[in-house]
């Protein structure tokens, strides 16, 4: 079991930056990714910005060049830097991780969520 918290989020002007925190605990060894995703009111959640125990990134498209996924300095956790931030960015942001065990010639896999982030972009 894995237990995620978010933290960082609040409201900003058009054009502010935030910057999101996600820490893990519990069986934090598994995990293999860790994503933000975000669901605006009457919208399908989306995947803002992902990133593996190696280091390889991805981002969607909106937010490339303004969003910066990257493992927070503390152990077992993780960051998004989001910069230039619009009215649109306005949603619940939710960390996820992505985990997988192996155990005797079997490998597990599963997922966790927090309970998502408030972040309000005023124009």
């Amino acid at each position: 079991q894995v237990h995620l918290v978010e933290s960082g989020g609040g409201m900003v002007q058009t054009g502010g930056s935030l910057r999101l925190s996600c820490a893990a605990s519990g069986a934090t060894f598994t995990i293999k990714r860790v994503g933000w995703y975000r669901q605006a009111p009457g919208k399908q959640r989306e995947l803002v910005a992902g990133i593996t125990t190696s280091g390889t990134t991805d981002y969607t498209n909106s937010v490339k060049g303004r969003f910066t996924i990257s493992r927070g300095s503390a152990r077992d956790t993780w960051s998004l830097q989001m910069n230039s931030l619009k009215p649109e960015d306005t949603a619940v942001y939710y960390c996820n991780a992505e985990t997988s065990l192996d155990y005797s010639g079997t490998s597990y896999a599963d997922e966790y969520w927090g309970r998502g982030t408030q972040v309000t972009v005023s124009s």
